[in-house]
């Protein structure tokens, strides 16, 4: 009984499924426009969703289970966007070789170890204000979805303030019951049109050429890394999870990129907004056993890419606002702490301010987002104001004369 509540822990398996339906409901319909500007078939559609979360699912459960920290992948988001517009005038076989090809950059950067040095010199406040800027919008969302769905998103919102004081470790899932039984009563669920069908792997061999490697395969590399795994390092961190290596991460998804890829994985990266839903106390208030909601989330993953064929119709199910509202709620202590952190010391209190509006305003140049253009406003910030101080390298102290050498005397 005691391995069955460890292993079922209500506010870990909750977790586990927010992280889910907020990584599914947020960003797949993007999927589903790269795929079609791949020229993708509705059986090679449902191949990309299979090999997504199957590769999601897996690396969840591997990486949480390996290193007793909540791990929860993604796929790229921005790297979806990318592909949308990235991916017209290439075939399906160029853009299969173009995957392959930034899933061997991103394995590269994860074995080589470079990235994780370049993690370990991010100060500690400005990680925490990219994070914090990653994740605000969906704060905001909590509030803004109140203009279109009040009574939805305020009963979810009452919902969690009760059961925080009351209840607080089943407090997002009250609000999430809460949220489900309002739009079930206000006939916006709509699962009459969900339709069951197993997806399965569409195998495409892959082709090479300059145009797609350049075009396609390095600006996806550097946005997954720059936009998505960069913050989901900032949320490990910011939750306590500093002990856990990062290149070995970085390596795993690189390599169950580079597995997947010939059935349509595009790119597959720690997760940034779902992971926070699992790296903090709302997960679980003991962090020792938070890792058990990224294996839940890997479970769930796993369940629905079975049913890749059938994600179009559960977006169309669940309510925007239902989706926003729950994300926003379950992010309100991670946004708190990652604030907090960003803001604590006056030194370094106006560049993590810079690097959280820079963050949080949407930036993208180059096609690399606003994770990345923060950090950098963020480090400029801190050199402007002297947060951050280079030492001037002391100048070598002079040879001693040698008293037997008659040229020392000179």
């Amino acid at each position: 009984m005691t391995w069955l509540r460890s292993a079922f822990p209500l506010s870990a398996v909750t977790a586990g499924l927010l992280a889910m339906i907020v990584g599914v409901t947020s960003s797949a319909a993007i999927v589903f426009a790269a795929a079609h500007a791949a020229g993708a078939s509705d059986a090679e559609l449902g191949s990309w969703m299979l090999a997504l979360f199957t590769g999601m699912g897996v690396t969840c459960i591997g990486l949480s289970l390996r290193y007793r920290a909540p791990i929860v992948t993604a796929w790229s988001t921005p790297g979806a966007a990318l592909l949308a517009t990235g991916l017209n005038g290439f075939g399906m076989r160029q853009a299969i070789g173009a995957f392959l090809i930034s899933a061997a950059l991103i394995t590269l950067a994860g074995v080589t170890g470079w990235f994780a040095r370049v993690m370990d010199r991010v100060p500690v406040p400005l990680a925490s204000a990219l994070l914090g800027g990653v994740l605000v919008q969906f704060g905001i969302g909590l509030f803004t979805q109140m203009q279109h769905s009040l009574a939805l998103v305020l009963a979810m919102f009452g919902t969690y303030l009760l059961c925080r004081r009351l209840l607080p470790r089943y407090a997002v899932l009250a609000a999430l019951a809460a949220g489900v039984l309002v739009a079930a009563l206000g006939h916006s669920l709509h699962l009459a049109g969900v339709h069951l069908a197993l997806a399965k792997p569409v195998f495409t061999v892959p082709a090479f050429s300059v145009p797609a490697a350049f075009g396609v395969a390095l600006p996806l590399f550097v946005v997954t890394m720059a936009s998505q795994n960069l913050p989901g390092v900032a949320v490990l961190r910011n939750d306590g999870y500093d002990r856990v290596p990062v290149s070995p991460l970085i390596a795993w998804t690189g390599a169950a990129n580079l597995v997947l890829a010939p059935f349509g994985a595009f790119g597959l990266n720690l997760a940034a907004i779902t992971a926070a839903i699992c790296t903090g106390p709302q997960a679980h208030p003991d962090p020792r056993k938070r890792y058990v909601a990224g294996v839940w989330a890997g479970v769930f993953y796993l369940a629905i890419g079975l049913l890749g064929a059938t994600v179009g119709s559960l977006l169309t199910a669940l309510p925007s606002a239902l989706v926003l509202g729950i994300a926003g709620i379950g992010l309100l202590g991670t946004i708190g702490s990652s604030l907090t952190s960003a803001l604590l010391t006056d030194r370094w209190r106006e560049a993590a301010v810079v690097t959280f509006l820079a963050t949080a305003s949407g930036l993208k140049l180059l096609g690399i987002g606003s994770a990345f253009w923060g950090l950098v406003a963020g480090l400029v910030t801190a050199v402007a104001t002297g947060a951050i101080r280079f030492r001037k390298s002391a100048p070598p102290a002079a040879p001693v004369a040698d008293r037997t050498d008659p040229k020392a005397a000179v």
